[in-house]
């Protein structure tokens, strides 16, 4: 099987509708095998995944070298997107600042292009917003980067609809890339509206919940003591063991259609391109081939309209909120 294709944006990029997040290849999500990761991407390139999704913030610029030998191999086939605005510091591993401000943007992304060993970055959003910096100002300085042909499409990460809105009138936005999934649906109050009136394409990130909907781990201290997921309240404690109750019905449905819950549940965001009308290009992450080509074929699953309906009480049930200080989200701003 290879996957269908649509347009990020009006004038976007055409992309495989099912992309891959990179972020786990090198951060986050405890120990990597590097060559495993690397065949990933080769998998993935050879089943219709197009968009590959890195960050200057994973492993503070290493994803950005590990997966650029790829991409350079690979350039006329592969759309990358990457990512500033989260700054880290050397000195203090925990320290996480949010810089939007145009000298900030211009520094950036010449460091992603070093590190990719590219000309020129197809998709490039601004990862989260510092409401203390106007955004005409940041959007515009991004417009300056498409302008000089550092950058083809703009995206942005985790704003409102009112936000998008004001963006996409300095320049086009061509995706917007928020969590979304069974679990996390605050998008959906004004993001996926104004995406869908905008012709703004929507890329969820942690799709699968980071992992909590597949059933692979049911709370934080089943996780490796340096795995990022044992910090956010949703896996902890007394909230760990409600949510790990919520994913029967997706397990339910799983075993009656032949599937795995990983399918269910990404198959559920891909139906949303439907119900919202818009386009719907999820990124889950993996660094394994065999996950790849069980994600992949989760485009081809088509939930019924009963088994919709069982899956959409889920979300208003979760116990937690996804993050510890949910500041920098949308629904933070919202």
């Amino acid at each position: 099987m290879t996957l269908p294709t649509a347009p990020l944006g009006t004038n976007g990029p055409v992309v495989g509708i099912q992309g891959l997040g990179c972020m786990g290849m090198s951060e986050f999500y405890g120990p990597t095998d590097t060559a495993e990761a690397l065949a990933t991407l080769d998998a993935a390139l050879d089943l219709g995944v197009t968009l590959f999704d890195t960050a200057d913030v994973y492993g503070s610029g290493h994803n950005e070298e590990l997966i650029g030998p790829f991409v350079r191999a690979n350039r006329d086939r592969v759309v990358l997107a990457t990512k500033f605005a989260i700054e880290r510091r050397a000195d203090d591993p925990h320290y996480r600042g949010i810089r939007n401000d145009p000298a900030y943007i211009r520094a950036a992304v010449d460091a992603s292009l070093q590190r990719l060993g590219i000309d020129v970055i197809d998709l490039y959003y601004m990862h989260r917003r510092d409401p203390a910096v106007p955004l005409a100002e940041s959007v515009g300085a991004m417009a300056e980067l498409v302008q000089a042909g550092k950058v083809r499409h703009l995206g942005l990460s985790e704003v409102t609809g009112d936000e998008l809105r004001e963006a996409h009138a300095v320049h086009p936005i061509a995706a917007l890339q928020s969590e979304w999934s069974l679990f996390s649906r605050d998008v959906e109050r004004t993001a996926v509206p104004a995406a869908a009136e905008l012709g703004v394409a929507f890329v969820p990130y942690s799709p699968l919940g980071r992992g909590f909907l597949t059933g692979a781990f049911a709370a934080a201290d089943q996780l490796s003591a340096d795995d990022y997921r044992r910090y956010l309240p949703r896996f902890s404690g007394d909230n760990a063991a409600d949510n790990a109750a919520l994913i029967a019905p997706i397990q339910k449905i799983a075993a009656e259609r032949g599937a795995s819950a990983a399918q269910v549940a990404l198959a559920w965001v891909h139906q949303q391109a439907q119900v919202h009308g818009l386009t719907v290009v999820p990124i889950p992450g993996t660094r394994k081939r065999t996950r790849l080509a069980e994600n992949t074929a989760a485009a081809a699953l088509t939930l019924t309209a009963a088994e919709l309906a069982e899956l959409d009480p889920i979300a208003g049930q979760v116990a937690g909120n996804r993050y510890a200080d949910m500041t920098f989200t949308s629904a933070g701003r919202e």
